[in-house]
C-alpha cells in the first residue's frame, strides 16, 4: 500500500481528496492558534500536542442561538469559568473580549439558530500529562448547525434506561471538562438498549443525569423533582425550567419543585418524567427501564414547562443577546 508523504505543498490537495458531508454543519470557528475566524471546515483543526486531545485537559460549554438572539450567554460563560477555575485553567488574554467574539463568530457563521462551542485547553507544547509543558492557554469558538430532534420525540416522549456506566465523583461530575469518556458509553448503552438516552445512578443509587441532560420527575403529588446538583452538572437549562415551573405552582399545575434526591422506583412511580438540556430544551419521558411512566403520553406539566421555556428562548430579552449581523471581525 502507498503511503505519501504529506508536506506543506500537498497538505490541502490531500485533506480535499475525501468527501465528508458532515462538515456541512460547521459554520465557523476561531482558535487562538491563529487569532482569527475560519468559515472553512478544513481549516478547522487543533494541533495533536494540544493536552486537550491526548488528555482531555480542557473545560467546554455550548449556548444556543435561537432567532438571532444568544440565550443565557452569561450562564453559560459563568459555567465556563467556574469549571476553568476548578482545574486551575487560566483563560487567554482574548476571553476579555469574548462576547464580542462570540458575536462575530455566529454572525460570520451565518445561520440564526445554531450552537454555539466554546473550548478552553491547556494548550500545546508535549505529550506528557505535564500542565507545565503547556506554553499558553487556548481557546476555540465553534459554530455549528442546529438540527432539531424529530417532533415525534416531542408528540409521543422518549423512552429511557438506567445506565451502569459508574457515574464521576462530585469534583468531576460539577465541572463541565473536555474528559467524555463516561458520557460516551452512556450513549452507546443507550443505543444498544434500542433508545437514545440513559440516566445514571449515583454512589447511593439515587437518579444523577443522562449523559448530556439534566432530568425532572413529577411525582403522584404532583411535586417537580430535579436531582441535586452537588453530585451532577449544574444544568443551565434546568435552572432556568426549576425557575419557571414555579408558575406551575402558582396555576395549581405543580404542588412544589425541588431539589431532591429521586430513587428509580420513585421514578417509576411518577406522573410524569422529562429531559432537559441546553440542545433538546424539554423532552418528555413516557418508559423508564421499560415501565411506563404515568399514562405513557406527555403530559400537562411537560406542555406546560416547554411552553414557557419556549417563551423565554424567544421574548425574555433580559436573557437575550441580540447578534450584529453586519458586523465583521
Amino acid at each position: 500500500m502507498n503511503f505519501p508523504r504529506i508536506v506543506k505543498e500537498n497538505f490541502f490537495s490531500a485533506l480535499g481528496s475525501e468527501s465528508r458531508p458532515w462538515q456541512k454543519n460547521y459554520l465557523a470557528m476561531y482558535s487562538t492558534q491563529w487569532g482569527g475566524i475560519t468559515t472553512d471546515p478544513d481549516l478547522m483543526l487543533i494541533p495533536i500536542d494540544d493536552h486537550v486531545v491526548h488528555r482531555g485537559d480542557g473545560v467546554f460549554d455550548v449556548i444556543r442561538c435561537v432567532c438571532g438572539n444568544i440565550y443565557q450567554m452569561e450562564q453559560h460563560l459563568e459555567r465556563l469559568e467556574r469549571s476553568a477555575k476548578a482545574i486551575s485553567l487560566q483563560f487567554p488574554e482574548v476571553y476579555e473580549n469574548v462576547r464580542e467574539l462570540i458575536d462575530h463568530v455566529v454572525a460570520m457563521g451565518g445561520e440564526r439558530d445554531c450552537l454555539i462551542r466554546l473550548m478552553l485547553s491547556r494548550g500545546p507544547g508535549s505529550f506528557s500529562i505535564s500542565p507545565k509543558d503547556c506554553f499558553s492557554s487556548q481557546l476555540y469558538v465553534n459554530v455549528i448547525r442546529y438540527h432539531n430532534l424529530p417532533e415525534k420525540s416531542y408528540r409521543e416522549g422518549v423512552p429511557v434506561v438506567t445506565s451502569g456506566i459508574p457515574i464521576k465523583k462530585s469534583f468531576f461530575a460539577t465541572i463541565k471538562s473536555c474528559d467524555y469518556l463516561p458520557n460516551v458509553l452512556m450513549k452507546m448503552e443507550a443505543l444498544k438498549a434500542g433508545c437514545e438516552y440513559s440516566i445514571a445512578l449515583d454512589e447511593d443509587g439515587f437518579l444523577a443525569e443522562g449523559s448530556t441532560e439534566n432530568v425532572g420527575v413529577v411525582t403522584p403529588d404532583g411535586t417537580l423533582r430535579f436531582p441535586e446538583f452537588d453530585r451532577t452538572l449544574s444544568g443551565v437549562t434546568a435552572k432556568r425550567v426549576f425557575q419557571l415551573a414555579q408558575h406551575l405552582v402558582k396555576e395549581k399545575m405543580l404542588e412544589d419543585v425541588k431539589f431532591a434526591r429521586i430513587s428509580p422506583g420513585e421514578a417509576y412511580a411518577a406522573k410524569e418524567m422529562f429531559l432537559t438540556g441546553t440542545s433538546l430544551n424539554v423532552l418528555p419521558v413516557v418508559r423508564f427501564d421499560g415501565k411506563q411512566i404515568g399514562q405513557g403520553i406527555p403530559g400537562p406539566v411537560y406542555a406546560g414547562l416547554s411552553a414557557l421555556l419556549w417563551e423565554d428562548m424567544t421574548r425574555n430579552h433580559e436573557l437575550l443577546t441580540p447578534v450584529q449581523w453586519n458586523s465583521e471581525p
